[in-house]
């Protein structure tokens, strides 16, 4: 498979930027393990929103950008986001026998990630940026989208 450097310069500048903003925030907002872990929530949802916005954003496009979705989906919301430490805080706070803050922030994860990535996409969509998940790739009207870009040929 041939790589294509701009493809892979805008990954990499994507993931550094939401590496950057992550640690950051994780040194600003230290905590102990039996306390809830700021940092990893906020990041966590901030890339859930985002994400939603970007993929819902693109997906109308009659050409989406795939350096863009590099950029902003993978990149900067895989370099933000982090669901490893989220695992490892859990089991910290379990560690702490802190086992109602465990789960209260696991439930409040998954619960406010989606929220987070359902108004994401809500807000791509009434931008008029987004169709909806789960259609097949085709728009409001039923044409596919690459259909879209060449006229509604398939």
């Amino acid at each position: 498979m041939a790589r294509d450097g701009r493809l892979i310069a805008a990954l990499a500048a994507g993931g550094f930027a939401g590496t950057v903003l992550r640690a950051s925030l994780s040194e600003h907002w230290a905590h102990d393990p039996a306390s809830w872990p700021w940092a990893t929530f906020v990041v966590n949802l901030a890339g859930a929103f985002v994400l939603g916005l970007v993929v819902a954003g693109l997906a109308r496009r009659a050409e989406p950008s795939p350096r863009l979705r590099a950029l902003l989906g993978t990149g900067f919301c895989g370099g933000l986001t982090t669901f490893s430490t989220l695992q490892l805080e859990v089991l910290r706070m379990l560690d702490h026998d802190a086992v109602g803050l465990a789960v209260g922030y696991l439930a409040a994860s998954v619960v406010a990630g989606l929220v987070a990535v359902s108004c994401g996409v809500r807000l791509a969509r009434a931008r008029g940026g987004g169709g909806r998940d789960g259609d097949g790739g085709r728009d409001d009207a039923g044409r596919d989208h690459d259909a879209r870009a060449t006229g509604g040929a398939s």
